[in-house]
């Protein structure tokens, strides 16, 4: 979900890899273990919570999580907490990155030293406060200075327990007093509307006397209005709960009269100090923060337009696309968005086809072919998780939860055994395992997505031809389908969405030994046992020394290799896309029906959306409610205001809505986008929808009384109807631009190289020798279209940061004061100003 900026569009997203952590503090009973698990949190709103670690101090997670940023943010955190199944799970610390410092870290390996969590200091959200001074004459006619203080609303407040009652206390702060006013209460909402004015007295009248005052005239320039945001908890027992704070010097009002600004909240001054950071332990994280600036699709046209020519550009090593794997520190950087780009344009068959028949054309021995780390590789892999995504759920996702379910011992390693279990048994247990995920592999051609066997397809005739060795044209495709397909994906189920969590340690054994005999059964390789260097799989693997395994290999890769023949094959199968539990309002059946809220799993699957009243009781024939796909017009977020509920949404049907309420934002915005994806050529779709609900007889949107009338706003704009492939073509080119303006200077090393190339007719000298680079002249062509490119784009972008360095208000609504993000964007571009001058 993009932030609309004047033309442009912002992306966010975020991939974190949270990695272990270290050292936290004994548990102060006997046992001194805990079981620990880490979130990670958008400010204090929590996206993702990693699996529980039990009995340890340095808990191993091994989670990967990305996720698409729907909102402004200011601070990404990790809270370390400690489960108690008796009470409220207790935190132990927490890592807060600024958003402002996220690329300090960016794709690095830190150690963060967890900080203690303080009521205090755990504060989000912005108030917006208008201040004035006002003459004021008194009875006696003396001229008497009051300051009115407007607070007018706040916006993002956390909320707490599941509420958030705020009001604001307000206090004119100086050497003589500490007046406090308090707005009223606001019941049940995080995005309050005070506007309430407080009058406070800042000189004093000349009939005061010394005695009362240590000063006889106050100096405002010394005095400062503090805004204290605070939660009513309804509860005597706890009191009330800080919020945050604001402290505004009355200098702001020393060149105008009036000041009307948005304020960031801050934690107390006087934060708890008691416990040493130090004291709590660390935490390792890989976070990878993006954000895409995303123009116009014009502005893209000449970049995109040599892109899409890669695959007809002879030699294929002159095109856009291969210089730019060849710039990129790592090919997975190019791969990423070139494959997304191509997908969205229907063009990835054919560039695929294109440098996979120049690396088979380098290639010298057989046996390694495809085998590197190269750029085609790297384009497959990355086409085959995003095309073979759903084929990955419907083939291995129901053994790979039994297994994960099951928990019965596999090991084979006698060193590894525990005294408890049998070997033999072992070995049976893994053997039916094996057997069965190789038959649910083998049988499965029919489900393969097209888009993969046309690639086979192609990579099967290009080895073919350049090999006489019969059995290259199955190792050619194997070493994809099997190697960086199927064995990956049970190795790490939550990398390919077949898990939620990275698998306990005992089940990620078993997974292993699975991965590695399904790896070697499909590889075809000539001698099996060399494959292992471990005596014990070997000896396991003679009980697949049958020709019938090979044999059910082959004809596996000999239909998935067979291309266009299998279109729209697994449209009769139901494939589960994404389930989990929400809070649903009843819709209501009856006149007198409840509407009251209630928790719900959600299953959704390419045929119908339902939900059940527990996560064990998902069998169509048992879902509380069965909303087929065809039946779904319109899926909508839900204004707040509705219900006083933040992230809800909206399935609208042909008779009713039901409204949902999601975990955190960006479980909202999946549900809606998979929704919106897989109902997306229902005939009967909606074109305008009701953003509140039909309460109290009328629609609180635009006041319409009759329930069944028409949407009064126009429904959100369509997404692609293929589930699999939901790409935006200019965010992907705007990524490439940023890749090749980050390795510049790499462009202009390879023009360097062309020319070299071109002049001498030697030896390629050493320090261009890492390029790749067949035909110099088309090479340099392609080079000089591409810095051209740009260069245009990044005036583009530099005239954009100044027109809006230009026309941003620091302590606008969008641009709060306290904003070190923004006052760092101010910086740079004063920086940038004073030098171009």
């Amino acid at each position: 979900m993009a932030v609309e900026e004047e033309g442009l569009r912002v992306f966010q997203s975020v991939k974190i890899k949270i990695g272990e952590a270290k050292n936290i503090p004994p548990y102060p009973g006997p046992n001194k273990m805990r079981d620990c698990y880490c979130t990670v949190n958008l400010d204090q709103e929590e996206v993702f919570r990693t699996k529980i670690v039990e009995k340890s101090l340095c808990p191993f997670y091994g989670e990967d999580f990305y996720c698409e940023i729907p909102r402004s943010f200011r601070h990404l955190s990790f809270y370390i907490f400690d489960r108690d199944v008796f009470r409220r799970d207790s935190s132990i610390g927490k890592v807060a990155v600024k958003k402002e410092d996220l690329q300090k870290y960016h794709g690095k390996d830190t150690w963060f030293q967890l900080q203690p969590v303080s009521a205090d200091s755990e504060v989000q959200g912005k108030v917006h406060v208008e201040l004035r001074l006002s003459e004021v004459i008194t009875d006696n006619g003396v001229v008497c200075i009051k300051l009115a203080t407007r607070v007018l609303e706040c916006q993002g407040l956390p909320i707490v327990n599941g509420q958030c009652d705020p009001y604001a206390a307000v206090s004119l702060l100086g050497p003589t007093r500490s007046e406090a006013k308090k707005t009223k209460v606001k019941r049940k909402t995080n995005n309050p509307q005070f506007d309430e004015v407080f009058y406070f007295e800042v000189t004093r009248p000349p009939s005061y006397t010394r005695r009362h005052f240590d000063v006889e005239e106050e100096d405002v320039d010394k005095m400062a209005l503090r805004l204290v945001d605070l939660w009513n908890a309804s509860n005597l027992k706890f009191g009330d709960e800080f919020l945050g704070e604001v402290r505004i010097p009355l200098k702001v009002l020393a060149h105008s009269r009036l000041h009307d600004a948005w304020y960031f909240l801050q934690p107390r001054d006087n934060g708890s100090k008691s416990e040493k950071p130090d004291d709590l332990g660390s935490l390792r994280l890989n976070i990878v923060y993006t954000e895409d600036h995303v123009f116009p699709s014009e502005s893209y046209s000449p970049l995109r337009d040599l892109l899409l020519r890669s695959a007809s550009s002879e030699p294929v090593s002159a095109s856009a696309a291969h210089i730019l794997g060849e710039v990129c520190r790592e090919k997975q950087e190019a791969a990423i968005p070139l494959v997304r780009l191509f997908l969205h344009y229907g063009e990835i068959v054919p560039f695929l086809s294109a440098i996979a028949q120049a690396e088979v054309n380098r290639t010298q021995d057989p046996n390694t072919i495809f085998r590197g780390n190269s750029l085609t590789s790297k384009c497959i892999d990355e086409t085959m998780k995003l095309a073979g995504m759903h084929y990955l759920q419907v083939t291995l996702k129901p053994i790979i939860d039994e297994i994960c379910a099951d928990h019965k011992p596999c090991e084979i390693d006698p060193v590894k055994l525990k005294e408890s279990e049998n070997l033999e048994t072992n070995k049976e247990n893994l053997r039916q395992y094996v057997d069965r995920i190789f038959a649910v592999i083998t049988k499965s051609g029919v489900s393969c997505p097209t888009v993969m066997c046309d690639i086979f397809s192609s990579l099967r005739e290009s080895a073919t031809k350049r090999f006489q060795d019969p059995d290259v044209r199955y190792t050619a495709v194997s070493s994809f389908i099997f190697l960086r397909f199927f064995a990956p994906a049970i190795l790490s189920p939550n990398l390919f969405q077949l898990r939620p969590h990275h698998p306990d340690p005992f089940t990620s054994r078993t997974l292993t030994l699975i991965s590695k005999t399904i790896q070697t059964l499909g590889s075809l390789a000539k001698s099996k046992s060399a494959n292992f260097k471990e005596s014990f799989m070997a000896s396991f693997y003679d009980f697949f020394n049958d020709q019938k395994y090979a044999d059910a290999v082959k004809n596996f890769l000999d239909l998935i290799s067979s291309s266009g023949k299998w279109d729209q094959k697994s449209i009769e199968t139901p494939i589960m896309l994404k389930e989990g539990f929400m809070i649903k309002r009843a819709q209501g059946r009856n006149r007198f029906g409840m509407k009251n809220f209630k928790k719900r799993w959600f299953r959704l699957t390419n045929h119908e959306f339902t939900y059940h009243k527990s996560k064990g009781n998902t069998k169509g024939e048992n879902a509380l409610c069965s909303i087929p796909i065809e039946n779904i017009l319109a899926v909508e977020r839900l204004e707040e205001e509705s219900f006083k509920m933040k992230n809800m949404f909206q399935v609208i049907q042909p008779e009713r809505a039901l409204y949902i309420q999601a975990n955190n934002c960006v479980e909202a915005r999946d549900w809606i986008d998979i929704l919106t994806k897989v109902s997306q050529c229902n005939r009967k779709r909606l074109s305008t929808y009701h953003p509140s609900a039909y309460l109290n007889g009328h629609w609180l949107c635009c006041k319409v009384s009759s329930d069944n009338a028409p949407g009064c706003t126009p429904c959100t704009a369509g997404l692609p109807a293929n589930i699999q492939l939901d790409v935006d073509g200019d965010r992907e080119t705007e990524r490439i631009f940023s890749l090749f303006s980050t390795y510049t200077a790499k462009l202009v090393k390879m023009q360097e190289a062309c020319g070299s190339k071109s002049v001498y007719d030697g030896p390629e000298q050493e320090e261009y020798s890492s390029f790749i680079i067949d035909d110099p002249q088309e090479t340099y062509k392609t080079l000089k279209q591409i810095v051209t490119a740009v260069r245009t784009l990044e005036q583009e972008h530099a005239q954009y940061k100044r027109d809006k360095f230009r026309k941003t208000k620091y302590g606008s609504q969008e641009h709060p004061i306290g904003d070190k993000n923004f006052q760092c964007y101010i910086r740079q571009q004063l920086e940038s100003s004073t030098y171009s001058i």
